[in-house]
């Protein structure tokens, strides 16, 4: 539907819908990992084959799917720690986490997160 203005400029009025495969929940942000072999903030020792992540403030224990923005693969791991304290980034993931998203050679990613 449009409407024609006095000045011969027409307004056209309707409703758009976007299409996103991303949850509602889903957060995107930056990622990176990490490979130590010491206590984790949780208190257990750091696995760098587990499919373990540190955040800053999510519940440990809590579990989120990671999706890697860059190649669509996906990963569910488990927060164990606190981190990043890189400005930007908002997750560290283990490398056994990293390798399964497929960016250890890069260091860290563009990814999406949802709590499961």
């Amino acid at each position: 539907m449009s409407k024609t203005l006095a000045a011969g400029a027409v307004l056209a009025t309707g409703v758009f819908f976007v299409a996103s495969t991303l949850p509602a929940s889903a957060q995107c942000g930056r990622a990176s990992w990490y490979a130590l072999t010491s206590k984790t903030a949780s208190g257990e020792r750091m696995n760098p084959s587990g499919m373990t992540a540190a955040h800053r403030s999510l519940p440990f224990g809590t579990k989120l799917k990671v999706t890697n923005k860059r190649n669509g693969k996906s990963v569910v791991v488990r927060i164990n720690d606190r981190g990043p304290f890189i400005k930007g980034r908002m997750l560290d993931l283990s490398k056994g986490a990293a390798g399964k998203l497929g960016f250890i050679g890069a260091g860290h990613t563009a990814v999406c997160i949802e709590q499961i």
